[in-house]
């Protein structure tokens, strides 16, 4: 009895996904008492940890940085389905929903994940060490994939407001898409050793000695457990989604703190990924998590929303506001990155600037 027990306590991996995917079944598109409410969202943070557990899997058989990039589109491929079915729910509230999430993703992976990669690994290790060519790539694409279709709507004279006209879309739409297949191609084809580890001495460290990989078998059985976990964190974060609307309101909180609790929730697995990885002095693995991350968040949602929009009848509001803190935060991460390595003060900055973003989404 003993050792059934322990044996179901080591597949819980396997069954949580597997439950989450029958709790959403029975509770999507229901209003939810708060005991059933409480039950979600345990079973919503067993799918996260599930999530983890079943990514470093994949990412220990094909090794970096396609573990990375499997992790950071299967979650922002849900995400892109989470908004767009929220703005479809939502009418002219939601017109902001799409920019609020993706500005709140890309905060959260370039402030948040990252000076918390970066103050776990300069503790623990004196220093944080990685590849500045690669970490300097993504960053660079994160800042004009934002810049195109977040910044621009603001200053465009098409139409009033911050939204683009129905071009200038497409336009950031394709250009989301053409950017993000580059740099994937350059990610995994041409110039990989960029975006893999390296020792303190800038050797790059091809592979890892510490267990041996997993078969290809357990390897495609943790993608399809991946994708059961996801699809349960992301469908269950919608089915209390209303609970959390509500708490917004009731608290009197703008409605862009929605999209900031959608983005924590839907990014929970990749965050806890890459504090996993920078404990173990691979923080080019964290940073590829986090930028990665950022860069799929806006490189396939915005041309879904755009393609959304449609046969969504409500605005499309994409312009960032004043209060936004993007250049600051490209700013201040191009500094960090060039040096190649970095200190708790770099880690402890850039946590304070994504708290300084957290506080004017509260209090704008």
């Amino acid at each position: 009895m003993i050792t059934r027990l322990r044996s179901l306590t080591h597949q819980w991996t396997i069954l949580v996904p597997v439950l989450a995917v029958v709790l959403l079944v029975f509770t999507w598109g229901r209003d939810l008492p708060g005991a059933v409410v409480a039950l979600v969202t345990l079973v919503l943070a067993g799918s996260v940890l599930s999530a983890v557990h079943h990514a470093e899997v994949i990412a220990h058989r094909v090794g970096e940085p396609f573990g990375s990039l499997v992790l950071a589109i299967a979650v922002t491929i849900i995400e892109v389905a989470l908004i767009v079915t929220l703005m479809a729910d939502g009418g002219d509230k939601s017109s902001t929903l799409a920019r609020d999430t993706v500005f709140a993703a890309v905060m959260i992976t370039c402030n948040g994940i990252v000076g918390l990669c970066l103050l776990v690994a300069s503790l623990r290790h004196g220093t944080a060490v990685f590849n500045p060519e690669g970490t300097g790539a993504a960053l660079a694409t994160v800042a004009t994939l934002a810049t195109l279709s977040l910044v621009l709507p603001t200053f465009t004279t098409s139409r009033p407001g911050p939204e683009f006209s129905s071009v200038q879309l497409t336009f950031a739409a394709l250009s989301s898409l053409i950017l993000y297949g580059l740099f994937v191609t350059t990610q995994t084809v041409r110039h990989r050793d960029y975006f893999l580890p390296i020792t303190r001495q800038g050797e790059v460290i091809t592979g890892e000695d510490h267990a041996r990989p997993p078969s290809a078998r357990t390897a495609w059985f943790s993608l399809g457990l991946l994708g059961l976990a996801l699809i349960g964190v992301v469908g269950l974060a919608k089915s209390v989604s209303p609970t959390i609307e509500a708490g917004v309101s009731a608290a009197g909180l703008p409605q862009a703190v929605v999209g900031v609790v959608i983005a924590l929730l839907v990014l929970l697995p990749e965050t806890i990924a890459a504090l996993r990885s920078a404990r173990r002095d691979r923080v080019q693995t964290s940073l590829n998590l986090a930028l990665g991350s950022a860069m799929a968040s806006i490189g396939l949602t915005i041309p879904a929303v755009a393609l959304a929009s449609v046969w969504l009848s409500g605005p499309l509001v994409l312009g960032l506001g004043p209060t936004h803190m993007l250049l600051l935060t490209v700013v201040v991460s191009s500094l960090t990155v060039v040096p190649g390595r970095a200190t708790p003060l770099q880690g402890g900055v850039h946590l304070v600037l994504f708290a300084a973003y957290l506080e004017l989404a509260i209090n704008p």
